[in-house]
């Protein structure tokens, strides 16, 4: 039974779950232009924006793969990144903010994503994987061996007759899928890639256009 004392707390979390589900997509624009306002007023650091590529460059690929592996709301992916971390998304995308905030040597911007991050995907995370557990019976034998965020060394691979008992044979499926390019296209995953390079277009010349501008202006 839920005490009378944890019960405001759930629905606390709850709400706030729900505000940062509707905040997520408007916050990454905000941020984005925060991004660029910074780094309009900093000059390009060459050596940091090709380190930042180490993390990027995963970052972009994992969720490629992640999101042409995924079948959202219609099974439960346990194959590809979906064997070594719950999340490969929410990793990649970490990965490339790790990125960035590396290139632009900021750490003011670091600690931003950073506080972003833990404020809205942290319990978008816990509101999904609930929707996963009340769904698919299955996703708790997943969730025993498979870590919700830094992945483990190897592959999980579930049993038959023990973390797929009961489970529709849709869900079943999901063990043999792989990647897919169609799913890729669906959930728009280029947009990505194609954000990541004009932020580097931005981080090489951002700063340069408009210090000619204002060298040629005054």
């Amino acid at each position: 039974m839920t005490s009378p004392i944890s019960r405001p707390r759930a629905q606390g979390a709850e709400r706030w779950r729900g505000v940062a589900r509707r905040m997520r997509v408007p916050l990454g624009f905000v941020t984005a232009a925060i991004y660029l306002l910074v780094a309009a007023t900093r000059q390009p650091h060459p050596i940091a924006i090709a380190w930042s590529l180490v993390l990027v460059v995963p970052g972009l690929a994992l969720r490629a793969v992640a999101s042409g592996t995924v079948k959202k709301n219609r099974e439960l992916t346990v194959t590809g990144p979906y064997a070594y971390t719950r999340n490969p998304l929410y990793l990649g995308s970490t990965l490339i903010a790790a990125g960035f905030a590396l290139a632009l040597m900021s750490w003011p911007v670091a600690l931003l994503l950073a506080a972003g991050f833990a404020a809205i995907y942290v319990p978008v995370i816990a509101g999904e994987e609930r929707f996963l557990a009340d769904t698919f019976p299955a996703f708790a034998g997943y969730r025993r061996h498979v870590p919700r965020f830094l992945p483990r060394l190897t592959a999980y691979k579930a049993q038959d007759g023990q973390d797929l008992a009961g489970v529709s044979q849709a869900v079943t499926s999901a063990s043999a899928s792989g990647f897919s390019l169609e799913l890729y296209r669906k959930h728009r995953e280029y947009n990505a890639a194609v954000g990541a390079v004009l932020l580097y277009l931005c981080l090489l010349f951002l700063w340069p256009v408009l210090e000619h501008l204002r060298h040629w202006i005054w």
